[in-house]
């Protein structure tokens, strides 16, 4: 088990913190769900059948994980939101774009801050088929998901994406929508 958990760490390790990274926006995070990721990959690795692929069976814990966490962070929210003090801070955490981002050209920029408006569904389609590069069965099998429903979530993905950078620019430049 050692080698082969050794072999995938090497092999993959690099990908599942992408994805989580940019599941969660920030990289602390992400370094500590990486980890869950291989705690929960030591626990079942005997499980594991070989039906899909190893880099799809990754995924999905690793979506799996984000998930959880998500969960917990929206309980934990509800708890603190009656006594945050909008005031003085800002409830979004401001973590600066890792070096990577911050060197890329505006429009991707854009892309980037605009997953925030996705779904997580819609978010982790769109890390897995263009950042992480899999095929639409990839990660239909990452996702646990038809292929349909990931062609789905893909175009509605997409639009919001689209209608989030055209408003991003249409603002930015000083238009407005309405008509004249």
């Amino acid at each position: 088990m050692e080698s082969a958990f050794q072999r995938i760490y090497e092999r993959y390790h690099q990908d599942i913190f992408q994805f989580l990274y940019y599941m969660v926006k920030n990289r602390e995070q992400a370094e500590d769900l990486v980890q869950e990721v291989y705690i929960r990959v030591l626990k079942s690795y005997e499980k594991f059948e070989g039906r899909s692929s190893e880099k799809t069976w990754l995924f999905s814990i690793a979506r799996h994980v984000a998930i959880d966490w998500f969960r917990k962070q929206k309980t934990l929210r509800q708890r603190i939101i009656e006594k945050f003090d909008w005031e003085r801070q800002q409830f979004e955490d401001e973590t600066p774009l890792p070096e990577e981002i911050a060197l890329q050209n505006e429009d991707v920029q854009l892309m980037y801050r605009s997953l925030d408006t996705c779904t997580v569904d819609q978010r982790a389609v769109i890390i897995l088929r263009y950042l992480q590069e899999l095929s639409i069965s990839e990660t239909a099998e990452a996702l646990g998901w038809t292929e349909s429903k990931v062609k789905t979530t893909q175009h509605r993905a997409l639009k919001q994406l689209q209608k989030e950078m055209n408003d991003s620019r249409v603002e930015k430049e000083g238009f407005s929508h309405e008509k004249v």
